[in-house]
């Protein structure tokens, strides 16, 4: 790697503002807020609610179902 092309690498502090979380790692900007870290975010935790209810073949027959009840 060419020194003079590559940007430096310093220890940037990005905090969560969710919850609070503090994460230190090499970057090459000044640290930021994050708007959601792995800690709080309901895919990573399991709080995350499942939205499958069906195919659309699913609905479908069971809408036909309906209609012919």
């Amino acid at each position: 790697m060419n020194p003079t092309i590559q940007p430096e690498l310093t220890l940037a502090t990005f905090t969560c503002s969710s919850c609070g979380t503090v994460i230190e790692t090499r970057s090459t900007g000044a640290g930021q807020s994050l708007e959601v870290c792995s800690n709080c975010h309901p895919a990573y935790t399991g709080r995350a609610r499942s939205v499958a209810t069906g195919s659309r073949i699913e609905r479908f027959e069971r809408r036909l179902a309906r209609a012919h009840s």
